[in-house]
Formats: C-alpha cells, sequence, structure tokens
C-alpha cells in the first residue's frame, strides 16, 4: 500500500526568516532586510520552533541572537530547502532544466588563485543562471562552514579531511622544492632533501600543508632548520627569491617570478614523495542543491591529470585563451 506524505507543519516563508535572523544575527537586521516588523520575524522564528519542538536560538538583549545546536543543525538544511524551493519557481516560470540559484564555494587560500579563475569561469559559462560567491580560509575553516552549512562545497587538499565529508577528486600533485636563483644546487633535476637540511628554510605556515612538510621531512630522515613562517604562498616565494632560504610547496604558479621580479627555481625532489590529492568536498549532513550537484559535474572536467618527463602530476585546464596549467 502506498504511503500517502504528510505536508509539513512548518512553512518556507517561517525557514526564510529563520535563515535571514541566522544570517543578520538580530531580529531587527533579518526584518529591515525582509522589509517587515520585527514582531513579524520573531513571530515566524517562534511558530518555527514550536512546530519543530526545539529551541533554535536563544535571544539576548543587546546582543543579538545565538542559535542553539538545533539551531545550527537546520540552518543549512533549512538553506538547501529555500534553494530547492527556488529552483521549482524557476521551472514553473519556464525556465525549464536550467539550473539557478546560489552557490556558495570555499577554496583553500593557497590553491584559490590557480584554481578558482578556471572553475568559475567555466561553471559560469555552462550554468549562466547560479550565482555563485566565493570565500578563501585555511582548512578547518573549509570544513567549518561545510559543517554549518555556509559552504555549499569547497575545494581543499585531501588532509585530514573529516568523517561526515563526500568528495570526488579534482587532480593531484606533487610537492616541489624552491630554490633562489644561482642557488649551489640550481644545476640539479631533482634535489635529496638532506642535502639542503643544514640551510635556512621558509615555512609555508598554514595547516595542514605544514603537518604535510614536516611528514615529507621525517620520512626523509632530516629536520628542517626553519628560519621563517610565512601564512601566503607569495610571501614564501618571495623570501626565497631574495636569498633568505629554501622552501618546499605543493603549489606552483605559472610564472617563476616572484612580485618582486626575482627568479625562483623549482626542483623535483629525488626523495619518494607522495602525490597529494586536491579534492571538491561537501557535507554529508547537508542534502546537496542542484547547483551544488551541476558544480560537482563540472569541476571534475575542469581539470585533467597529465604527467611530464619528470614525472610530475600537474592539471591541465582549458580555458577561453587556450590552455594554461595549474601545477
Amino acid at each position: 500500500m502506498r504511503t500517502v506524505r504528510q505536508a509539513p507543519v512548518w512553512s518556507l516563508r517561517q525557514l526564510l526568516y529563520f535563515v535571514t535572523v541566522a544570517e543578520t544575527g538580530t531580529i531587527t537586521g533579518a526584518a529591515e532586510l525582509l522589509v517587515i516588523s520585527p514582531s513579524s520575524v520573531a513571530a515566524a522564528v517562534e511558530k518555527l520552533e514550536h512546530a519543530l519542538g526545539v529551541q533554535l536560538c536563544v535571544r539576548r538583549k543587546a546582543h543579538g541572537i545565538t542559535l542553539t545546536a538545533a539551531g545550527q543543525d537546520l540552518l543549512g538544511r533549512a538553506r538547501a530547502l529555500l534553494e530547492e524551493a527556488e529552483e521549482v519557481a524557476e521551472v514553473g516560470g519556464g525556465v525549464g532544466q536550467a539550473v539557478g540559484g546560489n552557490l556558495t564555494l570555499g577554496c583553500y587560500h593557497t590553491l584559490a588563485p590557480t584554481c578558482l579563475p578556471p572553475l568559475l569561469s567555466t561553471f559560469a559559462r555552462e550554468h549562466p543562471r547560479v550565482r555563485t560567491t566565493f570565500t578563501e580560509a585555511d582548512q578547518d575553516s573549509l570544513q567549518d562552514g561545510l559543517d554549518r552549512g555556509e559552504l555549499d562545497v569547497a575545494v581543499l587538499y585531501d588532509m585530514q579531511v573529516r568523517a561526515g565529508t563526500a568528495s570526488l577528486e579534482l587532480f593531484r600533485t606533487r610537492p616541489h622544492v624552491l630554490l633562489p636563483a644561482g642557488h649551489p644546487l640550481a644545476g640539479v633535476a631533482a634535489v635529496r632533501l638532506r642535502d639542503l637540511a643544514a640551510e635556512p628554510f621558509v615555512l609555508l605556515d598554514s595547516p595542514p600543508s605544514s603537518q604535510d612538510a614536516f611528514s615529507v621531512f621525517r620520512q626523509a630522515g632530516i629536520e628542517p632548520q626553519v628560519r621563517f613562517r610565512a601564512g601566503g604562498l607569495e610571501t614564501v616565494r618571495a623570501l626565497v627569491g631574495r636569498g633568505l632560504g629554501w622552501s618546499m610547496l605543493i603549489q606552483r604558479p605559472w610564472s617563476d617570478r616572484t612580485y618582486e621580479g626575482r627568479e625562483v627555481l623549482v626542483r623535483e625532489i629525488a626523495d619518494p614523495v607522495p602525490e597529494v590529492r586536491v579534492l571538491l568536498a561537501w557535507s554529508r549532513r547537508t542534502p546537496p542543491t542542484r547547483a551544488a550537484r551541476a558544480f560537482a559535474r563540472t569541476a571534475p572536467t575542469v581539470f585533467t591529470t597529465t604527467s611530464t618527463s619528470t614525472s610530475t602530476s600537474h592539471a591541465a585546464v582549458d580555458d577561453d585563451e587556450g590552455e594554461h596549467r595549474v601545477r
């Protein structure tokens, strides 16, 4: 016997008001954004709480609202439902199967300069009705965003990925050594890490990249002499370009020149070094929106894994202006 589905006891309008309150942090702020009275917003949230039988937020006078654990759990689901409702409305308006709605994309900050441009341009070309925004952050912040439903998908490294995260592989790459021009090992195609162990090292101090670097060093049986710690990829490259040390990086910009125009030398690592997978990830806790599913179909097609004569994996990217490489 077929089961008859029951209509929910809450409304999409109540979900919209709740999400707006959560995003603005205050009842008043939500009311201003929705162009309705604060009392109407407060009443809708209270009715939603009553319908669900849980407290979603704590109201503190002069301090706005704070979501409870139940509120945090509902927020991502509510956003996904509102996205789906918007897509249903677009179909009803005659758009047919065109994908619309919003997509919030996160990207690990050192991957962003080389991965985001081809991803965003290709996806915009294939799905022009989707409104895409992005944020750059570290690995933990990206996974927090996925868990809270603030991000639909995120591009990150396959390092310390949390349980409850779904993913697909975009491409693979390998760490490389970065040397200043004129370094004594400049003529060597593949450098042994122990040959650099006594020299000053410039660390990209951004988890999980930093932990991965030290894991490689432990496998090679060396302890790097850390002279500087930098939070940004280009800062590391600039310090190496100035001759202040050597470094080991995963991402390689197209140009081997620093912002100052100084040359840096990229050399392969002779020691056994594992490949690093770059993933597109999303939370299993929140059903992906139609836009997120479309992005997951597009993203792998942007990157094509190839190999060079030195066995370094690169991600080839086809763009409007010809072929570029995310290395």
